[in-house]
């Protein structure tokens, strides 16, 4: 496999990754929520999120520093393609809650 080949390959795995990545954050976000310790959860998803993300360009970087650029290209991609998907997901949880009510609006 030639050299170019090898730094696509690297490019759709950082996107893999940044899916990955921010996926996680978006589940992470989204059960904080409902959490009875919400501070545990988000230490522990960081840890693990950039666990997974360090070790995923070191093994795809292995000791080529344009692998590694390309990858980061693919995860800052990967980055973008997440915030135009979730934008409508908002939008559908938003919908299904009630609108509040004058109380909860108002402040003491």
């Amino acid at each position: 496999m030639n050299e170019t080949m090898r730094i696509i390959l690297a490019g759709m795995a950082g996107i893999g990754l940044g899916v990955l990545f921010f996926g996680g954050l978006w589940w992470t976000v989204n059960k904080c929520v409902s959490s009875q310790r919400p501070g545990l959860l988000v230490f522990v998803s960081l840890i693990v999120r950039m666990g997974m993300i360090l070790a995923g360009f070191y093994v795809v970087a292995g000791a080529h520093w344009q692998r590694l650029l390309a990858c980061l290209l693919g995860f800052i991609v990967a980055r973008f393609m997440v915030t135009q998907y979730v934008p409508p997901l908002i939008e559908r949880y938003k919908t299904r809650r009630s609108p509040p009510t004058p109380e909860a609006t108002h402040a003491p």
